[in-house]
């Protein structure tokens, strides 16, 4: 074990090492300033002095003379730079400053001077044996005006600047009282204590940090010396684990020696269970973030290192960080701001509603997914700010004011509300889930949240533009499409016409007759090939009036060739009649039932219902096939050019059932469960009613009535 003097030297060559290395970052980023070179002569006082007393202490090869001569130089350096910050903070006025600090000048230059060497000649015997006492006194005089100064710094600088200049008072004012007890000591019983000695230069190690971090705080003092705040998280958590295995340790020591025979026992199982609480600890998300919340709050003027932050956002909505869709990371981005482990978002639709899009770690369970945000998304345009849905919870005045829903508003889970405006246009918003670690929400988060918000709404705003830019290639792709087709037709119809023509004259050749016949079957395979790929392509915008009752009936009966047959239920015999056109209506509804078709087996059932629901019809195509995720459904299923059957689907069909729905002034809903099944359900505005028996009755074998399931 090391011996006393030299764990005491330790102390001494710690302290001289942090100082020095503060004063070598200091050096490098003087900009030439009085208060600065103040700060830089204190530490570097400060190195020399524990230098000294680092060998003073392990070899004593160092004059007493000299060693009391570092004592008084460290205090000057310390004394005038708190002279000449107490100076400053009274805004230049002197005061009784000047006599202060003459008086500190004259101390340490007559307690520096060698007095053995000078004065012993020039006092009487008596007098030289108090030489030593009148020293200490000085010393302890320079102490209480050390704690006088520390006193008036802090009791003079404002209020909310405090928080910039406390470490240094407390480091400089314990420092201060610490040699206050040590000199007063030493003068009280004409000695030295060892023990105090030994433990001045651990003493002094504790009080740099401090130090360093005023200047931080303080950028006047002519530094700009910047802590990592990664470097601080990590090396908080690192002393952490340090006092924990140390703790550790010492209960292990304590089983290994008291425990009795289990001792073999319990001393390793002891320190497994340590470790593993060690481990689970490092690794927890809750932990990280309230030592990250304290460190921030406690060692930085501001919250967060903004450069670091802003390079994250960028790296998590790129797509480098994390590998997921766009909704998924702008809520991944917004939650690391604040410690909060996820969210939800909705994101405005092509039809300028705004939906529920997607959840990050957060259960869907805890949002309401089918509430219609369009309404409240008004109000929303109109403020910019982020809500704190905490904060209005119990404040149903303004819960209500701000149109809060009650199930967000009875939800504790969720915390904030946090709009994303690319310019002036809204395109969704944020709710985040309450934080890991409870913590107040002031202007610095608001501020970050709202400038972040901003960067991920113009990523979705991007993400729209080169959507509909990709869209219109498509469509322009589609153009030429057609342009060969109407190429292709054209053919067609000049060979058609040219058996026409020559029908007159050779109608009685058997032989042109046969040629025709060819020419005229191979025509109607290659236009029904085109139509095959045209179908529904074509918009038109005449209406007819269409009883829905026979069109379903003619649908179904022609999609009753394919397997598995679909399979009419109509709930009453009252007709039902809508404003559409109406082939263009039978061509969709044709669509979505073979659809059905196409993703039922053969052994399968579909059933198509129709009814009324006060003023709208709803047409139900419902099958037991292989069913459809949430997540196909809300991003792939109506979108244009997508289709899950290779090369023998253009992928918009269900686009055009879409838009055409829309269209007519109706809707389309689809619930679907992979290997459970699909149920669409189309609602279109009908038109009233004149008269109760209007409809024929159904055939019967275009009517069968089957129990309904539940999906």
């Amino acid at each position: 074990m090391l011996a006393s003097n030299s764990l005491g030297a330790l102390g001494y060559v710690l302290a001289a090492l942090l100082t020095a290395i503060l004063g070598a970052l200091l050096l490098t980023t003087w900009r030439g300033r009085l208060q600065g070179g103040l700060l830089l002569g204190g530490v570097a006082a400060n190195t020399i002095w524990a230098a000294m007393l680092a060998v003073q202490t392990q070899w004593h090869t160092i004059p007493a003379e000299a060693v009391w001569a570092a004592e008084a130089l460290r205090m000057l350096a310390w004394l005038i730079f708190l002279l000449r910050l107490l100076n400053l903070l009274r805004y230049g006025s002197e005061g009784n400053l000047r006599l202060l600090r003459l008086g500190v000048v004259i101390g340490c230059i007559v307690l520096m001077l060698p007095f053995e060497m000078q004065l012993h000649h020039l006092l009487p015997v008596a007098a030289s044996d108090h030489i030593g006492s009148l020293r200490l006194i000085g010393l302890v005089v320079l102490m209480v005006t050390g704690l006088f100064l520390v006193e008036q710094i802090y009791r003079t600088t404002p209020w909310q600047h405090r928080w910039g200049i406390k470490f240094l008072c407390f480091g400089l004012g314990s420092l201060f009282a610490y040699d206050f007890f040590f000199f007063a000591d030493a003068l009280l019983f004409a000695g030295v204590d060892s023990g105090l000695l030994l433990a001045r230069g651990a003493v002094n190690a504790m009080v740099v940090p401090l130090i360093a971090l005023s200047v931080a705080r303080n950028p006047q003092w002519s530094f700009d010396l910047s802590v990592s705040r990664s470097v601080v998280i990590h090396s908080t958590t690192l002393v952490a684990a340090g006092v924990y295995l140390l703790f550790m340790a010492l209960a292990g020591y304590y089983i290994r020696y008291h425990g009795g025979e289990w001792t073999r026992i319990f001393q390793p199982l002891f320190l497994f269970g340590a470790g593993l609480l060690l481990i689970i600890l490092l690794f927890s998300g809750q932990l990280r973030s309230l030592i990250k919340v304290f460190v921030t709050k406690h060692f930085f003027s501001y919250r967060y290192d903004y450069r670091e932050e802003w390079l994250k956002l960028i790296s998590v909505l790129s797509g480098k960080v994390l590998q997921a869709s766009l909704p998924e990371r702008i809520v991944f981005a917004l939650s690391a701001l604040v410690e909060s482990p996820g969210g939800a978002i909705w994101v405005i639709a092509e039809d300028g509603n705004y939906a529920f899009e997607q959840c990050w770690n957060l259960p869907e369970s805890e949002v309401e997914r089918r509430w219609n945000a369009t309404s409240f998304c008004t109000f929303l345009r109109h403020s910019t700010e982020v809500i704190d849905l905490a904060a209005i919870r119990n404040n149903e005045a303004l819960a209500n004011k701000l149109l809060i829903p009650d199930w967000m508003r009875n939800n504790s889970m969720l915390w904030l509300l946090i709009p994303l405006f690319h310019e002036e246009r809204l395109m969704g918003f944020v709710i985040l889930s309450k934080a890991r670690v409870p913590q107040m929400l002031d202007w610095e988060n608001k501020q970050l949240l709202n400038t972040a918000a901003r960067q991920a709404a113009s990523y979705l705003a991007l993400e729209e533009a080169a959507s509909a830019l990709a869209q219109a290639r498509q469509f322009e792709g589609f153009n030429r499409l057609a342009a060969f087709v109407m190429h292709d037709l054209k053919n067609l119809i000049a060979q058609l016409s040219l058996i026409t023509r020559n029908a007159e004259r050779y109608g009685h050749n058997k032989e042109f007759v046969d040629d025709a016949f060819q020419t005229v079957g191979d025509s109607v395979d290659r236009m029904n090939r085109l139509l095959a790929q045209l179908r529904a392509a074509a918009a038109s915008e005449r209406e007819d009036s269409v009883d829905l009752r026979a069109m379903l009936v003619k649908v179904v009966s022609h999609r009753a060739i394919m397997e598995p047959r679909p399979k009419l239920q109509i709930d009453d015999k009252t007709a039902i009649t809508v404003s559409a056109d109406a082939d263009r209506l039978s061509a969709i509804l044709a669509n979505v039932i073979q659809n059905a078709q196409d993703a039922t087996p053969k052994d399968g059932q579909i059933e198509v219902r129709l009814s009324v629901l006060c003023t709208e019809a709803l047409i139900e195509v419902i099958d037991n096939g292989c069913g459809m995720d949430e997540t196909f459904i809300r991003q792939r299923l109506f979108r244009p050019f997508d289709s899950t059957k290779g090369l023998s689907g253009m992928g918009i069909g269900a686009y055009e059932c879409r838009e055409f729905i829309n269209m007519l002034g109706g809707r389309i809903e689809v619930e679907s469960q992979p290997g459970k099944g699909t149920c669409f359900r189309l609602f279109i505005p009908a038109e009233p009613v004149v008269d109760d028996h209007a409809a024929a009755p159904l055939a019967v074998n275009s009517v069968c009535k089957i129990q309904s399931r539940n999906y």
